[in-house]
């Protein structure tokens, strides 16, 4: 059941990347049931287009657009950015959820790994930014969320790489916040701790895996960790998305939103 007006962003494009992921996919349908026209990408093809035949079963009328692409690649960043104008035309919103898991201890830590973690959570994320927000300045209205994690905003122990590329997102978010609002272009980020997604799934049984217990195991003592009891499904994270889209979150600028079941407090 969508908890927005069906015209909470009628008529407003909105751009979501890592469209394929748990969160990005999620926050698609959301949008198309707030009346958004939409642009999705991610690299799993077969994925996205699965995304798109959803989001058109939820609304017939939505006008939704797949481009695959990697987004380390300028080219294909570039791709996106003109085949959705073509499209559909202004962009009013961003959603940046591509991202990776990335883990090691600092001593373990190999060259590549920290490379490829920083390359997609953050460099590809800013660089893709950049032209978007070339082409939303000349409307001087907007919104961009990015995914960013708990993770973000305090470390934890094997996490080197992942939480690095997280903290880089959440300070981006304040500092770009101050340029864009400038041109009434709203910046903030949504920060989850565990989701209940393939990724968020991963890395509990990859701490499960390092303290000698299975996934079951872990999962429950994560969840006895949290005051709610469980981790956070997907449609929390993408409505707390669409909120920082719409208009009721008009004065909410260079915010970093927890979504933490409890589990980080200040």
């Amino acid at each position: 059941m969508a908890i927005f007006a069906e015209d909470a962003l009628l008529g407003k494009h909105i751009m979501i990347t890592g469209a394929t992921g748990g969160i990005g996919y999620e926050a698609a349908k959301a949008a198309v049931q707030a009346g958004a026209a939409i642009t999705i990408t991610g690299r799993d093809s077969e994925k996205l287009y699965q995304l798109k035949d959803e989001c058109i079963a939820l609304d017939g009328r939505a006008h939704v657009l797949s481009v695959p692409a990697d987004l380390n690649k300028e080219d294909h960043r570039k791709h996106v950015i003109q085949e959705a104008i073509k499209e559909i035309g202004p962009v009013y919103g961003l959603v940046n959820s591509a991202w990776k898991t990335g883990g090691g201890t600092v001593e373990d830590l190999s060259e590549e790994e920290l490379r490829s973690t920083m390359e997609l959570n953050f460099f590809s994320t800013v660089l893709f930014t950049q032209e978007v927000y070339r082409e939303m300045k000349q409307y001087q209205k907007g919104a961009i969320v990015n995914l960013s994690s708990l993770s973000g905003l305090r470390g934890t122990y094997g996490n080197t790489a992942y939480s690095g590329s997280k903290f880089a997102i959440t300070a981006f978010t304040q500092s770009f916040a101050h340029e864009a609002i400038q041109h009434k272009i709203r910046v903030n980020a949504v920060c989850p701790g565990f989701v209940d997604t393939e990724m968020g799934r991963n890395s509990i049984a990859s701490i499960g895996e390092r303290e000698g217990r299975d996934f079951e195991e872990q999962l429950k003592i994560a969840e006895q960790g949290l005051p709610s009891g469980r981790i956070t499904q997907p449609k929390e994270v993408a409505n707390s998305i669409l909120f920082l889209l719409t208009d009721a979150a008009e004065n909410i600028v260079g915010e970093s939103l927890k979504i933490s079941g409890g589990g980080v407090m200040r």
